[in-house]
Parts: structure tokens; C-alpha cells; sequence
């Protein structure tokens, strides 16, 4: 989870234990469409994680790694186009030193195209943005969207720190537990919703700004049998959609 969070840049227990420690960790999946919409309503609602709305929804409808959306300055959101740039991820050395680096991977610099609710997020939060006494610079970068109470913009253990908040207080409420929650799962939510949807493998990749389609089609791998039914009803239906349209234009000649 830390490489995939950008954290590390390498596993140092990358090696197989297989036959060594019994394997019983859980996956992380993507939760469903139905409790990505009660957590997003409840963020809504809650008088305390209501200011970060915006955010977790953009990351819920994106795909974004969170160190590149915490990379997003104003030159970076193009809301008349509706189009965001990513170029580039910010990062906090353990150090506690902000850098700029590149995107995880080459395919990983894209202009991602976004919805006009994704765009009205970007520009409540653009509205709402305290700009600090001294705009922070990153290696040549200012601009960014949140910041910390010390006037640094918002990195990765941030946000972490967030959604387990929230999530937290969402199971002390409700008897029906939310399963854990990050900024990754968001995004793997993100990538299974579109592939559910029948999204091209080759354009969810490039949203995702996955460098192997192996990694985009690992996620159509696992879709089920009710997603395998919808995907069956949906082809039969425009297949009867056109049998219908050509008989419609034999029957006018």
C-alpha cells in the first residue's frame, strides 16, 4: 500500500513468502456504487468533514493518485474546457522536506477530461481557498489547493489521516459498517465503476495513467456474474436497436 500510495518507491518485502507465512491478508477492493454514495452523502452532511466533500468526491469520480492531486495548483485546472493537467505529484520526504517529482510513470502525465459536477467541485474549491499569508513554493510550484494550519499544502499522510477520520465516525453512527476506506481505494472504486460501465480498457488506461494494460484489465477480471449479465443485456438491447432501425428504413423505401 505505501507504493502504491507513493510513499516508498520500493517494496522491501517484494520477495515471495509462499510456504513460509500463510497468506490470510484481504485484498483491498473497490466498494460499491451504493456505499460510495452513502459515504459521499454522509461526508456531506457532517457538520465537521463537510469541507472536504469536494475533494473525496473529485477522488471517488477521477481515478487520481492522491499525490497528484495534491500536486494540483491553479494553472493545473482548466474549468472552462473542463480538462485537468497532471504533470507532476507532490511528496513529503520522511524528512518532512515537500518536493515535486515526476508522475509515478511516463503514462502517468495526461490531461484528464472531467464531468461538469467534478468541475463544480474543482470551483467550490477554488472559491473556497484560504489563501495563506505566504504562498508556499515547491520546487517552483504555488498554487495548490489545500493547506495544512501551518500554511503547506496538504500531501498524502494527510489525507489518510481524513478518510480514516471519517470513516471512523461514519461506523459509530450507523449500524451497517463502511469497509475501510483510503484515497487508493477511491481510485481503484473509480476504475471499477468505469469498467463495469464497459469503458474501452484502452481509454480507462489512459485515465488512469497506468503504464501495462495488464494493470487495467486486471480489474475487468474481477467483474462477476451479475456484471457479465448486465454487459449480456445491454448488447442485446442494441443489437434490437439496430434490427429495429434497418427495418424502419427498409419499410420507408
Amino acid at each position: 500500500m505505501a507504493v502504491d500510495d507513493d510513499i516508498l518507491v520500493k517494496n522491501p518485502f517484494g520477495f515471495q513468502l509462499a510456504g513460509v507465512v500463510v497468506n490470510d491478508s484481504k485484498t483491498r477492493e473497490a466498494i460499491t456504487k451504493e456505499q460510495m454514495r452513502k459515504f459521499l452523502k454522509f461526508v456531506h452532511d457532517d457538520n465537521t468533514y463537510c469541507k472536504y466533500y469536494e475533494a473525496v468526491f473529485i477522488l471517488f469520480h477521477t481515478g487520481m493518485r492522491i499525490s497528484e492531486f495534491c500536486g494540483l495548483t491553479l494553472k493545473d485546472i482548466d474549468l472552462q474546457n473542463r480538462i485537468v493537467n497532471i504533470d507532476h505529484q507532490l511528496q513529503r520526504t520522511s524528512k518532512m522536506e515537500y518536493v515535486i517529482q515526476t508522475t509515478k510513470t511516463n503514462a502517468g502525465k495526461r490531461q484528464i477530461p472531467i464531468t461538469e459536477e467534478v468541475a463544480r467541485c474543482f470551483q467550490a474549491i477554488i472559491e473556497d481557498r484560504k489563501k495563506p499569508r505566504r504562498e508556499p513554493f515547491v520546487d517552483g510550484y504555488c498554487g495548490f489547493l489545500y493547506f495544512d494550519e501551518n500554511g503547506m499544502p496538504l500531501v498524502a499522510l494527510h489525507w489518510e489521516h481524513r478518510f480514516n477520520r471519517m470513516v471512523s465516525k461514519y461506523n459509530e453512527i450507523y449500524r451497517v459498517q463502511m469497509p475501510n476506506i483510503t484515497p487508493h481505494i477511491c481510485r481503484h472504486t473509480y476504475c471499477s465503476n468505469q469498467a463495469k460501465a464497459g469503458m474501452n480498457p484502452k481509454t480507462l488506461q489512459y485515465l488512469m495513467g497506468h503504464s501495462e494494460i495488464g494493470v487495467t484489465l486486471d480489474v475487468y477480471t474481477h467483474l462477476g456474474l451479475e456484471d457479465a449479465a448486465a454487459e449480456l443485456h445491454r448488447m442485446e438491447e442494441l443489437q434490437n436497436a439496430r434490427q429495429e432501425m434497418n427495418r424502419t428504413k427498409d419499410e420507408a423505401v
